[in-house]
């Protein structure tokens, strides 16, 4: 099995957790939470060479919907539309590392934080150079998500050539053919691309401090939002959410 860690996070995330509670929250269909993700983005949300759509931020999502004692339903969408697909109410909820910004918090809610990363600048494996801050990129073409706080950075930066993407996946094949002279993206993808999809990539610089990513959901879902908050407090306690994080990632990324 290419994958053979995948069968062991997905059996502790449903062997291991506690009863839910008696009474679920209100959702757009009772019973169910309806959640957005992008369904490319590995390791966090993606399909398995037998088509079944897997990934942390996926075990994660069941694990605390189990918690709530609801069904999954997975909605994908690219990642430029996915908030506006919460806007409009086509999920309850974005499970999809979701930075949790200042920006965002205008117009959505957020759980408390379920993940910590950095952003990281990738670059081809057989190249000389090395990147280690963003200023080292101005002038350069940088692959990165259109929508994404990555972009945001860049952008923000100035001087850097960003061209947008609808996902990672398009972004570091032009990276590895030599289209892009890097990408930018999280530090937690970088390492699992390089250990397990044996991209001719590697990761460069790290930017910044941990960046803290929530579960997304609208302003006006309180009792969702109170519901999500104790779930992941209860996952993080019995040791649950810490497992499923270990056979990811090798690490724990609950913490900064």
């Amino acid at each position: 099995m290419k994958y053979p860690f995948l069968m062991s996070a997905l059996t502790l995330a449903s062997s291991s957790l506690a009863a839910p509670s008696s009474k679920a929250p209100s959702t757009l269909t009772k019973g169910v939470l309806k959640i957005g993700m992008e369904g490319t983005y590995a390791p966090f949300t993606y399909k398995d060479d037998k088509g079944v759509l897997t990934g942390f931020d996926v075990d994660i999502a069941k694990a605390v919907a189990a918690r709530l004692g609801l069904k999954t339903e997975f909605v994908l969408t690219e990642w430029s539309g996915i908030l506006a697909g919460l806007q409009a109410g086509k999920y309850d909820v974005i499970v999809n590392q979701v930075g949790i910004t200042p920006e965002r918090q205008k117009s959505i809610a957020f759980s408390t934080p379920y993940a910590y990363s950095s952003p990281q600048i990738i670059v081809k494996k057989a190249g000389n150079s090395a990147p280690r801050t963003l200023a080292d990129l101005k002038g350069k073409r940088v692959g990165v998500g259109l929508g994404s706080n990555f972009e945001k950075q860049l952008r923000d930066a100035g001087g850097i050539n960003v061209v947008t993407y609808p996902g990672a996946p398009e972004y570091l094949a032009d990276l590895a053919s030599g289209r892009l002279d890097a990408a930018y993206n999280d530090r937690l993808l970088v390492g699992y691309l390089i250990k397990s999809q044996n991209l001719p990539v590697r990761g460069a610089g790290v930017i910044g401090q941990p960046e803290a990513v929530g579960i997304a959901l609208k302003k006006t879902n309180t009792g969702l939002k109170t519901a999500i908050d104790k779930a992941l407090l209860q996952l993080k306690a019995d040791g649950t959410f810490a497992k499923i994080s270990r056979e990811w990632f090798g690490q724990d990324v609950s913490k900064p």
